[in-house]
């Protein structure tokens, strides 16, 4: 099969097209036939060894992966070969074919797409479960969103509307990033390459601060948010896109009762309570027409070096998606 790895850590260079052998299957695994990939800045963290996890050399990155159960391994019964799935894997997904165990699979509804599903898993699940699980929000709460253009933050807007948020705070880095978010339901969209953001989002706060807020870039863009956080606060942090990371005094955060909160999705994948049932719930937000996918844009497998490049320069809005 055709797939793209990396033998060194690096620059999107790195990527390159090989022939390899298809994934043997383990018991409860099946093979998928690859339709969709999703392209996350996780990946291009492996690329990097900037990983939260260690990434062994060669790998193949891609975690999101949308397509057709081609063959059931020894203790499968959920699926049939020719069923149209989603789910998530730990490696391997940039190829046209992947193994999965059974249990993490999800069926796509007949309305939505690959390139929709594909969508959903990871920045899908991160916005819920930061918005819900880790981040505890409650209604009338107010909430900002870091990279509201972005995969994780498009749908972070919408769902935390949904979820009964009072006011929601976006921030992005174009005029036109900024108008999306609003056209997803920010109530205040704010350009974070301004010097004084934070007096912005302390002005739609009435200086009250924010309640909670999703915090993927580090750097200073972390420390300017712990000084927009209201008595109680939470901050949960999911990535560090800038390569900065931030650097943090516990007792600073003790005059305000604030807490800082680590968001790993692979965690999830170890509760299935916690990963079927939302992106499930998710999937069907999305087939009635209640939530809004944003695809950045649609690239062949080979152009992985060219889609990391323009994610990296947060060049794009939405979803990006490699295809086979």
């Amino acid at each position: 099969m055709k797939a793209i790895q990396f033998k060194t850590y690096g620059g999107p260079s790195v990527l390159e097209t090989v022939n390899t052998a298809c994934p043997v299957l383990a018991k409860g695994e099946v093979l998928l036939k690859i339709h969709a990939i999703g392209v996350n800045y996780a990946d291009t963290a492996r690329r990097e060894g900037a990983y939260v996890v260690p990434t062994p050399l060669p790998f193949i990155p891609g975690a999101e992966v949308a397509g057709v159960v081609e063959e059931v391994g020894e203790g499968t019964s959920r699926f049939r070969k020719g069923d149209r799935v989603v789910t998530l894997i730990g490696s391997g997904g940039y190829a046209e074919y992947a193994k999965a165990a059974e249990n993490t699979l999800i069926p796509i509804p007949d309305n939505v797409t690959y390139e929709t599903a594909v969508a959903l898993p990871l920045q899908g699940l991160s916005a819920y479960h930061i918005l819900t699980t880790m981040g505890r929000l409650e209604k009338g709460e107010t909430v900002l969103i870091h990279a509201a253009a972005g995969g994780v933050g498009s749908l972070a807007v919408q769902l935390a509307k949904k979820l009964g948020a009072g006011t929601v705070i976006a921030t992005a880095s174009t005029e036109e990033k900024l108008k999306f978010a609003t056209e997803l339901g920010a109530d205040k969209a704010i350009n974070y390459t301004n010097q004084h953001w934070r007096d912005e989002v302390l002005a739609a706060t009435d200086g009250e601060g924010t309640d909670l807020a999703l915090e993927m870039a580090g750097g200073d863009i972390f420390q300017e948010t712990v000084k927009c956080m209201r008595s109680f606060g939470r901050i949960v942090v999911y990535g560090v896109a800038s390569g900065k990371p931030a650097q943090m005094y516990p007792s600073g955060l003790m005059n305000r009762n604030l807490s800082v909160i680590g968001f790993f999705l692979p965690q999830m994948m170890k509760k299935p309570v916690l990963f079927e049932k939302s992106l499930r719930d998710l999937l069907k937000l999305v087939d009635t027409g209640d939530l809004k996918l944003t695809i950045g844009g649609v690239f062949d497998l080979e152009e992985a070096s060219h889609v990391h490049e323009v994610l990296q320069a947060r060049k794009t809005k939405g979803k990006l998606v490699l295809k086979p």
